[in-house]
C-alpha cells in the first residue's frame, strides 16, 4: 500500500488549474475530469 508521500506529484489542468488524475510527468495537455468531459462534448458535436 502506498502513502501519498510515496505517489507522485499530479499535473494540473491545463484550461483550468484543477489537480488531474495524471502523474505530472504526463507529456502533452493535461486535463481534469471535468475540463475532459467538456472537451469530449465539444469534439463529439463538431461533425
Amino acid at each position: 500500500m502506498t502513502t501519498t508521500e510515496d505517489r507522485e506529484p499530479l499535473a494540473d489542468c491545463v484550461l483550468c488549474g484543477e489537480q488531474t488524475e495524471y502523474p505530472a510527468t504526463t507529456k502533452g495537455a493535461t486535463l481534469c475530469p471535468v475540463c475532459e468531459w467538456q472537451e469530449a462534448q465539444r469534439t463529439a458535436c463538431s461533425g
